[in-house]
């Protein structure tokens, strides 16, 4: 089945289809990642792009059920060198293509994937098209330039909880999470040190969240332009100081906002497992996993923020940390899932904060504290 992968500046790569048939459109993007294609296709963050993976094979170990990161793929479209259909794995309980056609997941493959990742590189994320109905380049270039971009769509409000819920576990630390697209190894992290998570709708107010009386709030994940989630921005404001807080990727830009700080748009974005990232407490450089096309000015930060890490690649911010009240975010994904976990002492650190401002009462309650 022919299929065609046209973009906003009229470049077109001919190919065959991959998943589903049909049109999809969304934000072109590429993933540097060597493996986990079927957390990143099932990570909300990337609702409205349409993602092209850069190694060349891709599906030769299946899917099965454990490894997703929420309940479905959120992946506009899917874009690779080569989709391997025997694949081969003890974990493995189907194939990706079927899952991708199952879901409804419009792909192409056997197209040159560096060509398309270089492209986007020189020009940046473009709005783009699959389809392998339409094969008229002429009308799927209008259609790409037609699509809707990021920004407008309500993203967030797409992929967030519809109603709080609770994360299973038994830990010390009571925490809600605001789900801007929560990923589900975000809540074995936390729970793995000692957190008991309420997961909240991105539009929870202030009031909903402190009357769960937690010990810490947990800003997540999630698609889009921060500046459109200013809802939650406003929710944030009220929070500052009231209780400790942990940011990560779109959490960290909003809580950028909330201190009056500024975002702005990546070229292309950062996405992969193999992002460097410095440390500059420390010193120490971090191998991240990330999944961004936005990021903070640090010149736009108040006087009581420090700079925590920046990237290596770019010099980019990738996290800050308030002086005056407890609050840090980072903007890579220290949960990984797929990726590195050199980062994954953050969790700990959120834990050591609420134990530093809740300590006497955490005390008094008899509650453990984490070795």
């Amino acid at each position: 089945m022919k299929a065609i992968l046209a973009l906003e500046d009229g470049t077109v790569f001919e190919g065959i289809g991959y998943g589903a048939s049909g049109e999809t459109t969304g934000e072109v993007v590429f993933n540097t990642s060597m493996m986990g294609y079927q957390e990143i296709l099932t990570d909300p963050s990337y609702a409205g792009q349409i993602v092209t993976m850069t190694y060349p094979m891709i599906g030769n170990y299946g899917v099965n059920e454990e490894d997703d990161e929420s309940s479905k793929i959120w992946a506009s479209g899917f874009v690779v060198r080569e989709g391997v259909g025997a694949y081969s794995n003890w974990r493995a309980t189907g194939g990706l293509e079927e899952r991708l056609k199952r879901e409804g997941i419009v792909g192409i493959q056997e197209i040159d994937t560096r060509a398309l990742t270089k492209r986007i590189r020189k020009t940046g994320a473009m709005r783009g098209i699959i389809s392998t109905g339409d094969l008229s380049v002429e009308s799927l270039v209008k259609k790409a330039l037609a699509a809707p971009g990021l920004f407008g769509q309500g993203l967030v409000g797409r992929v967030t909880a519809g109603q709080a819920y609770e994360w299973r576990g038994e830990g010390d630390f009571k925490v809600a999470a605001l789900d801007f697209g929560i990923k589900t190894n975000i809540l074995r992290s936390l729970e793995a040190h000692g957190c008991r998570a309420t997961v909240l709708p991105a539009t929870a107010s202030a009031e909903d969240i402190l009357a769960l009386e937690p010990d810490g709030i947990f800003l997540s994940n999630g698609p889009g332009d921060p500046r459109e989630a200013d809802y939650a921005v406003g929710v944030i404001k009220k929070l500052l100081g009231v209780k400790p807080i942990f940011g990560i990727c779109l959490g960290h830009q909003l809580l950028a906002l909330a201190l009056g700080g500024k975002t702005y748009k990546l070229k292309f974005g950062h996405r992969g497992g193999n992002q460097p990232v410095k440390n500059l407490a420390t010193g120490r450089v971090e191998i991240t996993a990330q999944n961004h096309g936005y990021a903070v000015d640090p010149d736009s930060l108040p006087g009581q923020v420090d700079v925590t890490h920046i990237s290596l690649n770019d010099g980019t911010n990738e996290g800050f940390r308030c002086r005056d009240i407890p609050a840090f975010s980072v903007q890579y994904h220290p949960e990984s899932a797929p990726g590195p976990h050199d980062s994954v002492y953050l969790f700990k650190e959120f834990t050591e904060m609420m134990i530093r401002e809740r300590g006497p009462k955490l005390r008094m309650q008899g509650r453990r504290t984490p070795r």
